[in-house]
């Protein structure tokens, strides 16, 4: 074959497909997504957290769904900067405060943000049989996003007193 026809036939698809690869390597490396401490589960919590993983929605307050790092079906985010869930984490502390504020949207009732850390609301799910704790960028305010998370919230995390600490 040609040495010219040879490169039109090899060489720019080849060179075509390294170009992919190194594209998609770029947006899909490890450590690409938003940075979530996973936490530490039993196997009931870890079961409760995968079914909820599995409903939760595409957008949360107009925000696209986001790869969390490291990945797990234990956190989630929306949007940059992104609104963070992680599923299982221990009784906030703040509970126990008579000045901690509450509110039940659509349903689920959280502890509201009161609590800031680094520009983020912390909000907990309250009467679940575990914890869901979403952080919420002060910028966009904290139940919208609360009342996007309500149906998948609702539907696998059962009611209850949570007995974890």
């Amino acid at each position: 074959m040609n040495p010219r026809r040879r490169l039109a036939v090899y060489g720019v698809p080849g060179a075509l497909a390294i170009v992919l690869l190194l594209v998609a390597a770029a947006y899909l490396r490890p450590g690409g997504g938003v940075e979530a401490a996973v936490p530490a589960v039993d196997a009931k919590t870890g079961r409760i957290c995968r079914a909820l993983a599995h409903d939760l929605p595409d957008t949360v307050a107009g925000l696209k769904r986001r790869a969390t790092d490291p990945s797990s079906p234990l956190t989630a985010a929306w949007g940059d900067p992104a609104i963070v869930l992680r599923c299982g984490v221990p009784r906030p502390a703040e509970m126990n405060s008579a000045g901690a504020v509450g509110a039940d949207l659509k349903g689920v009732g959280w502890m509201l943000g009161s609590r800031v850390v680094d520009g983020r609301h912390l909000c907990t799910t309250t009467l679940r049989e575990i914890y869901v704790e979403v952080s919420v960028p002060t910028r966009y305010g904290d139940v919208f996003a609360l009342e996007g998370l309500a149906a998948a919230v609702r539907k696998n995390v059962p009611e209850g007193i949570s007995d974890q600490s």
